[in-house]
């Protein structure tokens, strides 16, 4: 009898699992802790909590959950369009910026091309490409960092699109604005760049790779709600690009693919920019208390602007599961290639001490 496998495409059976951070609630049980004292610097969850404007629209919102949400995502493509000085039509909406990575691989991989990215970059990249049949070209990253030459130079006839993260998940370094669009700029008009800027609202600049897509570049970027507006829950994010390639992503997107509540929160936040300011001064001096401590435990860390830092850690395995015990969840990168390293998100300034003291214990 033929069983599920024997049945399932081929590229699934070698589909790698996400690693998501422990939940809070999870941890507490395994290890008979109350949930009120754990915390969870495990996956660059804002500490501050979600957009005040953010939630208390998503909480209105819930009055009418019993309607569908916007399918076209109307108000918030407005919007979006409003800041960036763009038209609506420039944007598709997903259930989180990994949503919309998945979509810009749907509708372009096909077996046989290639995807270009570093060896410890964001693990969606792989997943996206591996789900398609396509093969992930994973370039080195000498001290955790990108090579952009590196990058350019493995892009040959096969390849279709080249992502980049900057800061850069789970390291944490930054490419310079410049540079990133010289690599744009140089790229092969049949190979499509994606410039992820998932935590790009806590650097001071970034690059803006609008004017290449106006002059037809083939350039798109993403965003997300989830880390400096605070509403990871809701899963909201969103792709720029031209007209054309957001309407080629809207036939492959699913219908009502983000939730009615997100779609309200998302546009409210948009306005938060109180918290948003907020959230870079907590996040910056964070950096500062949580860099000067693990230089005076004498751990090695890469410096980097984002909400976390990844820092070298003796039997770094060990070293996980007795934080968890301690009540404070972080995130190993055994997974990236990076044994011996966890990653440790900015909490507040209390939550920061917290983890210092506990990695003082080890």
């Amino acid at each position: 009898m033929a069983s599920y496998s024997d049945l399932a495409n081929r590229p699934v059976l070698t589909q790698p699992v996400y690693e998501a951070g422990r939940p809070i609630e999870v941890v507490a049980r395994e290890f008979g802790l109350n949930p009120a004292d754990v915390i969870k610097l495990a996956s660059n969850e804002n500490p501050l909590g979600p957009s005040p404007l953010g939630l208390a629209a998503a909480r209105k919102a819930l009055d009418t959950c019993h309607l569908y949400p916007d399918g076209g995502c109307t108000f918030l493509r407005e919007k979006l369009a409003r800041k960036w000085s763009m038209e609506p039509g420039n944007f598709v909406i997903g259930n989180g910026s990994n949503e919309v990575m998945i979509l810009l691989a749907q509708a372009f991989l096909r077996p046989g091309d290639e995807v270009v990215f570093g060896a410890q970059a964001f693990i969606v990249y792989k997943l996206a490409t591996m789900l398609f049949g396509a093969k992930p070209v994973e370039v080195p990253m000498p001290g955790f960092r990108h090579d952009l030459a590196a990058l350019r130079a493995a892009v040959t006839p096969k390849t279709r699109i080249l992502f980049l993260a900057s800061p850069n998940n789970p390291t944490g370094g930054t490419d310079d604005p410049a540079d990133i669009l010289a690599l744009a700029a140089s790229l092969p008009e049949d190979v499509i760049f994606c410039l992820d800027e998932a935590y790009t609202e806590y650097l001071e600049a970034s690059a803006d790779l609008r004017p290449l897509m106006m002059s037809g570049r083939k350039v798109v970027l993403s965003r997300t709600f989830s880390k400096a507006y605070g509403l990871a829950g809701l899963r909201v994010g969103y792709l720029m690009g031209s007209t054309e390639v957001c309407s080629l992503l809207n036939r492959v997107r699913q219908p009502f693919n983000v939730n009615l509540p997100a779609l309200a929160a998302a546009e409210a936040a948009l306005d938060d920019e109180e918290f948003v300011h907020r959230t870079r001064q907590v996040n910056a001096e964070g950096i500062v208390q949580l860099s000067a401590g693990l230089k005076k435990l004498g751990f090695a860390f890469i410096e980097g602007k984002a909400n976390f830092l990844a820092t070298q850690v003796p039997q770094a395995e060990e070293a996980f599961l007795k934080l968890q015990k301690a009540g404070v969840i972080v995130r190993p990168l055994r997974g990236y290639g990076m044994t011996g390293w966890l990653r440790l998100t900015v909490g507040t300034a209390e939550q920061n001490a917290r983890l210092l003291t506990e990695l003082a214990k080890l």
